[in-house]
């Protein structure tokens, strides 16, 4: 005699985007797993036509019947078979509940796009060291796949430029700037301001690249100044070695540049150091620039108290270095490069299940998509930036490579870099001020985290996942490998990865239009020689070495766009793609978001009393990922 077994029944729902076509022309498939490898009979998900042609969210209930001993599902398997043509389906998460009552929720957040089977793990997050021997092996696949994926390497560039007719008068480059409402904004004090020294001065504290200035406790011997020169810029009755003594002078050295050939006979580039003082009005001002790496005849040291045009070419020059030394190394490098570097590691080292995946997940969203867009529209053969500026693509690449040689890891670190620079007490530096609070916010909020899940320093140690992360990561910067040993240093890691990706991009990125908008401040090129004695420059002369006129277009329509947000932007704590499903870790998300608004609160308040608003790393304003 026969017996039937005895059949227990899970509730599924689907959460999905109601893709009709994908759900006309495809068949979705749903398997349970539970921790002996066993499956339920797979059923069919797309089982029913609401018509129309619109995508909306939508909640799929479906019923599945399994042995009673089944227990608790652990994975779930999706499969989608083409039936005329293959098209995505995007699938947000599952639930189940099993007939005792108990829950298990499956967060997806992905497209499925072939017909290779997807398999989603239960959403608590685990060490490989707390996973069981089954689990284990699908980690080791997830991985393997991704690997295959995800490679570290490099890519060569070779550019190419051309530029057309002059400007005549620096009014004239208002001109580009008609299509733009720019009253009582930021840009329009620029253009009023821009040649004058406080303003020259506030940008290496505030502006687009604000991570060059350092304070200056000598005077280096390629940059000869002396208190004779600058006197007339300091106060009565001090000399310049005591207010270098007094921590009152900075320093911005463009040294990077040194030897990077321009890209034609028709542009120019130089490498200029400049010397700024803290004034009685605690505005940081500059007092000396040269134009080379080379102190001698041919390269005079130009002072405030030299004639108008050689003090405002003398800037221009420096200002045009900065906009170089921005774009490939304080911004592409440090914030995007090395973004991508991080979600190439996690993908290749961490399992969807790792909660180091899941609290950085969010943080690299569209990074190597916007990496993979910059390469082709901006640093390609044919892009903007070679268009702009004076480098072709063997300058970029040689700039870039200085970078690299000259970044550590202890650089990345914000209040290491910033304490490295002697920037502590440097007066109305928010750039430092904001930064350090939302430095704070991250390092508690990630700190929470890490200690949901590893209870001890040998937790860390042994977690051969995230040691693979860290030693790619690495790998992929081209630095000596660095194993983590304990949880405040995984905490710190994983605080500059996160910080780089959100604050650091957004101060260096957001402001593009703000100071670049306004050519002459921050000349993308410069088509005369640096000059070589003092009095020998006009403003004919001026106007020919700027961009011209279709150069400062395109470098406008750049930094404008840069400028932008993304449609339906996620600023920094916000994840509508929860990953995690923990509560401990929704309340430190909760807690982190609380912080946050605080300090939007005090930065909205502290810009009510300043001339100029900062903005850049207001927690509202800071993108959870580099996505532009």
């Amino acid at each position: 005699m026969f017996h039937s077994a005895i059949m227990s029944t899970y509730k599924v729902k689907v959460s999905t985007y109601r893709h009709i076509i994908a759900e006309k022309t495809n068949s979705i498939y749903l398997t349970l797993i539970n921790s002996k490898n066993q499956s339920s009979d797979r059923i069919l998900v797309n089982n029913s036509y609401l018509g129309g042609f619109v995508n909306f969210k939508r909640e799929i209930s479906l019923d599945i019947c399994v042995e009673k001993d089944f227990g608790d599902v652990v994975l779930v398997k999706l499969e989608k078979q083409k039936i005329l043509i293959n098209f995505q389906w995007f699938c947000e998460y599952i639930k189940v509940k099993t007939p005792s009552g108990k829950c298990f929720e499956f967060p997806c957040h992905c497209w499925i796009e072939d017909e290779k089977p997807v398999f989603i793990r239960e959403g608590t997050a685990r060490l490989l060291q707390d996973d069981t021997e089954f689990l284990t092996k699908k980690r080791q696949e997830e991985l393997e796949f991704r690997q295959k994926q995800f490679r570290i390497g490099e890519s060569g560039r070779d550019i190419f430029r051309g530029f057309i007719n002059s400007w005549k008068d620096v009014a004239d480059f208002k001109n580009i700037l008609g299509n733009f409402n720019i009253k009582n904004t930021l840009l329009e004090n620029v253009m009023q301001d821009w040649s004058k020294d406080y303003m020259f001065g506030y940008q290496f504290l505030n502006g687009c690249n604000p991570v060059m200035i350092r304070k200056c406790m000598e005077i280096p011997d390629k940059f000869p100044v002396t208190h004779e020169m600058v006197k007339g810029s300091l106060k009565k009755g001090v000399t310049l070695q005591e207010e270098l003594m007094a921590g009152n002078i900075y320093i911005v050295d463009y040294e990077i540049l040194k030897g990077v050939p321009a890209s034609s006979d028709q542009v120019y580039l130089t490498a200029p150091i400049c010397l700024l003082y803290k004034n009685r009005f605690d505005q940081i001002v500059p007092i000396a620039i040269q134009l080379s790496q080379n102190p001698g005849e041919k390269s005079p040291i130009f002072l405030p108290s030299d004639n108008e045009y050689d003090w405002m070419f003398a800037k221009m020059w420096v200002k045009s270095a900065d906009f170089i030394v921005h774009q490939l190394d304080t911004h592409l490098l440090r914030t995007h490069l090395i973004s991508e570097v991080f979600e190439i590691a996690m993908y290749r080292q961490l399992p969807a299940v790792h909660p180091v995946y899941k609290l950085l997940k969010p943080h690299v969203r569209f990074t190597i998509a916007i990496n993979v867009a910059a390469r082709k529209s901006l640093i390609s053969e044919d892009g903007v930036i070679t268009q702009i500026s004076s480098l072709n693509g063997d300058g970029i690449a040689e700039v870039i490579k200085i970078g690299m040689e000259t970044l550590t890891y202890e650089s990345l670190c914000f209040p290491e870099a910033i304490e490295a620079r002697g920037m502590n007490n440097a007066p109305k530096y928010y750039y430092r001020d904001d930064g350090m609070m939302i430095w704070d916010a991250i390092h508690n909020f990630v700190s929470a985290v890490v200690e949901i899940y590893y209870d001890s320093d040998e937790a860390v140690e042994s977690d051969v996942e995230i040691q693979g992360f860290v030693e790619d990561w690495h790998s992929g910067m081209k630095k000596p490998h660095k194993s983590l040993k304990t949880r405040e240093e995984l905490i710190k890691y994983l605080t500059i990865a996160i910080f780089i990706a959100s604050a650091q991009h957004a101060a260096v990125n957001f402001g593009q239009f703000d100071w670049y908008g306004w050519i002459p401040n921050s000349p993308s090129t410069m088509r005369k020689p640096p000059p070589e004695q003092k009095g020998k420059v006009d403003m004919k002369y001026i106007m020919e070495s700027l961009p011209d006129r279709g150069c400062s277009r395109k470098a406008l329509g750049t930094a404008w766009a840069l400028s932008r947000f993304q449609t339906n932007e996620l600023f920094l704590g916000t994840y509508p793609d929860m990953c995690f499903t923990e509560q401990p870790v929704k309340e430190a998300i909760k807690t982190f978001r609380k912080e946050l608004d605080e300090v939007t609160n005090i930065i909205k308040s502290r810009n009510e009393g300043l001339a100029f608003d900062y903005c850049y790393l207001s927690p509202d304003k800071i993108p959870n990922s580099v996505a532009i």
